[in-house]
């Protein structure tokens, strides 16, 4: 069984026990987190799908860890006139574990 999912403005292909990163995600280590933007689910059977999501489908992940991606550098200049710039971003991410697959 696994469903198709979107948080953070991406889609994911979730399994129960997938860890997963997504974008940043409210909550601690060990929370619990609902997700029900859920797009389709596939059975065994059958297959559900949204239009574009299904009513009363739910993922439920826990919360595994909360960081930081790493560093991506920009760096911008312009020949021949002395002007450089250098910045650094890292993006939060939550690590989800997908515990339950609810549709």
């Amino acid at each position: 069984m696994y469903a198709l999912i979107e948080t953070g403005g991406q889609q994911f292909k979730v399994q129960e026990g997938d860890l997963l990163k997504v974008e940043k995600l409210a909550g601690g280590v060990g929370d619990k987190v609902e997700l029900d933007k859920v797009m389709m689910i596939r059975g065994e059977s059958d297959t559900k799908i949204g239009a574009p999501y299904l009513a009363g489908a739910k993922v439920i992940g826990e919360i595994v860890a909360q960081g930081k991606a790493r560093k991506v550098v920009i760096f911008k200049y312009r020949r021949r006139k002395g002007f450089q710039k250098k910045r650094g971003h890292r993006q939060p991410f939550t690590q989800l574990k997908i515990a339950q697959i609810l549709g």
